[in-house]
């Protein structure tokens, strides 16, 4: 069983990335890996700001990097890039956070435009951070992720299955326990 830091660098509470993330989660978690939800906007705004390496949420923050056997980086894009407030956690993060870890980037966007941030803006970064193996990524556009009358994410039937597709390749990249069927 590996142990799965799921990072959600979005600034809205009301995140359909987050919600995603928090989706995907059950599906690695059925995949027999533990997983250890982070939303970036819970840490305290000073310490991320004010490059507080010492504080005791960035230094928590940081041992949750390094107790992973991979990752999963949600972000929102705007602007064609992810979001600030994730580039700011990163920035504190030490050099090599992601050394031999599996990496899984994800991102959400409003248009097809922004399609190529995870490649162009996000990866780059990931890489230099020392990650092993970043698997492929996954862009979903906000109108496929909806909220249903109960508040549960919904997510477009072929957004679902091709997320479905890849996160179940990063499990397999992690090593797997059970099997996920693609529906499941």
């Amino acid at each position: 069983m590996a142990v799965v830091l799921s990072v959600s660098g979005s600034p809205s509470a009301t995140s359909r990335t987050a919600r995603l993330l928090r989706h995907l989660d059950s599906r690695l978690t059925a995949h027999g890996h533990e997983v250890i939800p982070l939303d970036v906007r819970t840490l305290p705004p000073e310490a991320l700001l004010g490059a507080d390496f010492g504080h005791p949420a960035l230094v928590e923050a940081a041992a949750l990097f390094a107790r992973a056997d991979g990752v999963v980086i949600g972000t929102p894009v705007y602007k064609a890039a992810y979001s600030g407030l994730l580039k700011t956690l990163l920035d504190l993060l030490p050099q090599y956070a992601l050394e031999g870890k599996t990496v899984l980037p994800l991102a959400t966007g409003g248009s097809t435009a922004h399609v190529l941030a995870i490649d162009y803006a996000l990866r780059p970064v990931l890489s230099s951070m020392g990650a092993a193996h970043i698997v492929q990524g996954w862009f979903t556009l906000d109108r496929d992720l909806t909220l249903d009358d109960t508040g549960s994410l919904r997510i477009a039937p072929e957004a679902a299955a091709q997320l479905a597709r890849v996160t179940d390749q990063f499990a397999g990249a992690l090593g797997t326990g059970a099997t996920v069927l693609a529906g499941g």
